[in-house]
Parts: structure tokens; C-alpha cells; sequence
């Protein structure tokens, strides 16, 4: 599903309405109609309806969900932040004819609604276009609505939340609901976003579709993730599902290296095999079934060798399809100097992770000079030392993050935590819903780092791979918290609910994180 920007948003209301010839009081008649359904459907109980509406195009769209609601045999009061004659364009046209139905239309005149009796609160104070941190009054009435114990439906996006980044500007609403215009908001579909948006519905407005063609950036759906899972033919074989080397492990770290293989296992890759240093093979065959291991020299802390760089290339060049590198490799130098001679001979789509990423963060060459598609799959720490800064800048802007380093470097970068970012060389930016708190547990990473170079191996596109490979490692770790109803679940678990989690997708028959309005 493609989602807007602040800006993106403001341009396809400009063309829709210059070159395509619909007057914007269409699309806030379309829009106001859609939230009044929304409350109708949602709360057909509620008799009293409180309508908070602020001084611009947000404020119009009130209005008209004031007149359908009103129209709908509802006690509705219409609760105005500026002065009846400081409206103009579309809001106005809009209150003037709430005005005319005879409706309690009340100005606050710096006073908070008078509102005790409603059922349900509508916010539609401020839209998308508010650029600034709120404060005095406008703070007072957000706090009203959040303080107001009673459900709130937001119009287009809480009033108070960055339309692009999610973040309160100074103070935002918190609403049960939101009614979005075209497209859902990026500040709805990030966290903190997320939270306040509560239940997110994306309503037709009648924007033509070609406008949203080209937008970058999108949230991942059921529908769209279903389309990407390949159908594997009845005559097909292990050999014709790809064959994934993976590097990975030292003393201490075989279960990085054993998870990640699972993964890729999991994943559908044909044929695994993990190479790790010597003095942990022992440890890996007795942990392994289904995944092949080879034996590769170590430095003398038992971590990767150079000396093992040649093997490790053998390896890759025998009917390899792609390589995942770095679970649990440590950064000694000698690791680190193989890390960095393997990606530079690499040819086949490599994903890099942990270890292998604070490897590079040291030395960016081993992304960019490399001769295969690079697929790099940071957590918050580890992305602010590949871009040399913290990681509260990080998770400050971890659209601009991803997508940053991904056009800079030419990789595809999957900024994992909640709500992951997946972003391509070219600026396409995925957010994923899939996910919950209970994945915060060691070695989920790992098994993340095995999915998607298992999907590689199989001949996915870096993009589909990752894409395709957060959803479905996110919703297998939902079905699990939807079993247990509680957090404790391994790494392990989630590897196993991979298929399952495909399955689910496949056959799911409407999405689970927005609802759409025709």
C-alpha cells in the first residue's frame, strides 16, 4: 500500500484538483463523508458526537462529517478553534452549510468544549500541514481529547503528530481511530505514529490512481507479500531451490551461526551450508541436521583466519547461489581482514549482518566495492556506526536512516526494530507492520540475516528478499504471541513458524494492520 509524505500528500491534492479538474470541496465533501461512515460503522451506539475542528482544510472536513452524521439521526456538536468569520475556501463553504442545517456550531473562543455528554470525539483540529510544535491553547485542547476518557476518531492524521517522522510536535492526540485521506501518512505507519493512529482506515477520495504510482514509499500488505511467494513447480528438486553458503560463528557464537542457517532452511532455501572456523565445527555438527558445514581455518582465538579466505571462496564458487556473512563472527582483526577479503571477491547476492557490519562500519569499501548485490541488515546500534552517529539519530529518523545509506552505498539496507525499514539503492522505502515486542530476544536477528539469504539463494530480487523475508519472519513471530498470549518464545520458534507464516499469508483474505474505505 503506498503511503505519503507531507509533501507527497500536498502534491497529489494539487494535481488532482489543477489537472485533473476535481474541486477540492469534492474531495472534502468525499473526505468528510468517509469519516462520518467510519464513526457510524464503528460506534453505531453512539447518540452524541463532539466535532472538534481547527482553522483550516482539516476544519472542513469536520464540518462535513458533522452534516453526514447530523444527516445520520445524530446529536452532533461542532466545536470551532477560530472565529465563524475567519474561515475561507472549502472550510467555509463547508461551515456555512453546517450552519444552514441549524446545527450547534460553538466557538471556543480560547476555552475548551464544553462536551461531557458525547459519545465520541472527533479530532479535526490539524492536518498534515502542521510544521511547527503546538503550545498554549492548541496543547490545552489535545489534552482534552486525550484526557477525555471517551473514544476519538482523528480526521486524515492525530492532530499534533508529524505527518512525516510520527513524533508529537510539542503534544498529539492519541486517538482510537483515524480516518486517512488517499493514502495513510508515513508518521501513522512508524513508530511512535503508530500508537496514536490506533486503528488506521485509508478511505478513497477520489484521487486519480496515476498520481500514487511513483510514490517511494510504501507499507507492506498481506495481499502484496502474498504475490511476491513463489509457486515451486511439481518436478522441481532441492538442487532447483537455490544453495546458500553461510559465514558465521566463533567461541561462544555456533548458535548465531546454527540460527541462521535454520533460517535459510526455513525459508525454502534447496540446499545450506555453514562454514565456520575449526574450532567450533564440532560444536556445529552435533547442532545441525539439515544443513551441510565445512571445517575453515582459525586465527589463533579461534575466530575466522585469513588463511581461510580461499577455502571459504571455494565454497562460494561451487554452485553457490548467495552468501550470508556474519552472525557471531567477532571483529578480531584476523576475522575482520576476512570478513573484508570475501566480500570483495563475492559475486553472488551477500547479505552482511552483525558482526560483519561493525567489520564494515570500519571500512565502507567492503559495501560498496564489492562485485554482488549487497543486502545489509543493521539494528539501530549497529546502523548509527555504519553512518557514524548515535542511535538516537538513528531512531530519530530511521526512514531517512535506511534510505539515506541505501542511495549512498548502493545496497539494500533493512533497518530492523519495530515497524523495520527496508530501503533500496534506487529510494524505495518498505516499512513493515509485522512484528511485536516478544521478538526482542536474542538471536532473532540471525534468523532474519538466514531468511533472506535463503530467499536470495532461491533467485528473489535483493528487494522481494527482503521485503518478502521481514514480513514473513515478523508474522511468524505474531501467530506465536497469538498461541502463547504472552512473550518467552525463542529464536528457534520463530525459525520453525516460518512456513506456517507463508501459509498464512497465502491465504489470507483481508489485511490486519489498516482497513481500507471505498
Amino acid at each position: 500500500m503506498k503511503i505519503c509524505t507531507r509533501k507527497t500528500a500536498r502534491e497529489i491534492d494539487r494535481r488532482t484538483i489543477e489537472e485533473f479538474g476535481v474541486p477540492g470541496v469534492v474531495l472534502m465533501e468525499n473526505a468528510g463523508r468517509a469519516v462520518a461512515r467510519v464513526i457510524l460503522e464503528r460506534y453505531p451506539e453512539a447518540s452524541d458526537i463532539a466535532v472538534v475542528c481547527g482553522g483550516g482544510n482539516n476544519g472542513g472536513d469536520g464540518f462535513v462529517a458533522a452534516r453526514h452524521l447530523l444527516s445520520a439521526g445524530k446529536k452532533v456538536s461542532a466545536h470551532l478553534a477560530r472565529k465563524k468569520e475567519s474561515y475561507s475556501g472549502d472550510a467555509k463553504t463547508n461551515l456555512d452549510a453546517l450552519l444552514r442545517t441549524g446545527a450547534d456550531v460553538r466557538e471556543l473562543d480560547g476555552k475548551l468544549p464544553r462536551a461531557g455528554g458525547a459519545d465520541v470525539i472527533v479530532d479535526a483540529v490539524f492536518g498534515t500541514g502542521l510544521a511547527r510544535d503546538i503550545g498554549g491553547f492548541y496543547e490545552k485542547l489535545v489534552d482534552f481529547m486525550n484526557d477525555s476518557e471517551k473514544p476519538v476518531v482523528s480526521v486524515d492524521i492525530p492532530s499534533g503528530l508529524d505527518a512525516d517522522s510520527g513524533r508529537p510536535m510539542g503534544a498529539a492526540v492519541r486517538a482510537d481511530a483515524t480516518v486517512t485521506f488517499a493514502h495513510a501518512k508515513l508518521g501513522t505507519c512508524v513508530h511512535p505514529g503508530v500508537e496514536h493512529a490506533g486503528t488506521l482506515y485509508v478511505a478513497d477520495i477520489t484521487t486519480p490512481g496515476e498520481l500514487s504510482r511513483d510514490l517511494p514509499h510504501e507499507l507492506l500488505t498481506f495481499r502484496q507479500c502474498a504475490g511476491l511467494v513463489r509457486k515451486r513447480e511439481a518436478d522441481s528438486h532441492k538442487g532447483t531451490h537455490g544453495h546458500l553458503l553461510v559465514l558465521a560463528g566463533a567461541p561462544g557464537k555456533s548458535g548465531a551461526a546454527v540460527l541462521c542457517a535454520l533460517g535459510a532452511i526455513r525459508a525454502g532455501s534447496g540446499l545450506v551450508t555453514l562454514g565456520v572456523p575449526r574450532s567450533i565445527a564440532g560444536t556445529i555438527e552435533e547442532k545441525t541436521t539439515e544443513a551441510m558445514s565445512v571445517s575453515l581455518a582459525d586465527s589463533g582465538d579461534g575466530t575466522f583466519s585469513p588463511d581461510a579466505t580461499e577455502d571459504a571462496l571455494a565454497q562460494l564458487r561451487d554452485k553457490k547461489a548467495a552468501l550470508a556473512m556474519g552472525p557471531g563472527v567477532s571483529t578480531s582483526a584476523p576475522a575482520s581482514e576476512f570478513v573484508a577479503a570475501v566480500a570483495r571477491e563475492c559475486e553472488v547476492p551477500l547479505v552482511l549482518d552483525a558482526d560483519a557490519l561493525n567489520i564494515a562500519a570500519e571500512n565502507l569499501d567492503i559495501i560498496r566495492k564489492t562485485r554482488a548485490s549487497v543486502v545489509v541488515t543493521p539494528h539501530p546500534g549497529e546502523m548509527a556506526r555504519l553512518l557514524g552517529t548515535d542511535t538516537k539519530s538513528v531512531q530519530a529518523d530511521r526512514v531517512g536512516a535506511a534510505a539515506g545509506f541505501a542511495r549512498e552505498h548502493g545496497c539494500h539496507v533493512v533497518l530492523k526494530g519495530a515497524r523495520t525499514v527496508i530501503a533500496s539503492p534506487d529510494g524505495d522505502v518498505s516499512i513493515n507492520p509485522t512484528g511485536n515486542p516478544a521478538m526482542a530476544t536474542g538471536g532473532t536477528g540471525d534468523v532474519l540475516t538466514g531468511v533472506i539469504g535463503g530467499l536470495l539463494a532461491q533467485g528473489y530480487s535483493p528487494r522481494d528478499a527482503c521485503r518478502l523475508g521481514v514480513f514473513l519472519h515478523g508474522h511468524a513471530a505474531d501467530l506465536l504471541l497469538g498461541e502463547t498470549g504472552a512473550a518467552g518464545f525463542t529464536a528457534t520458534d520463530i525459525s520453525d513458524k516460518i512456513p506456517a507464516s507463508a501459509s498464512s499469508v497465502l491465504s489470507a483474505t483481508e489485511e490486519r494492520h489498516f482497513r481500507t474505505i471505498g
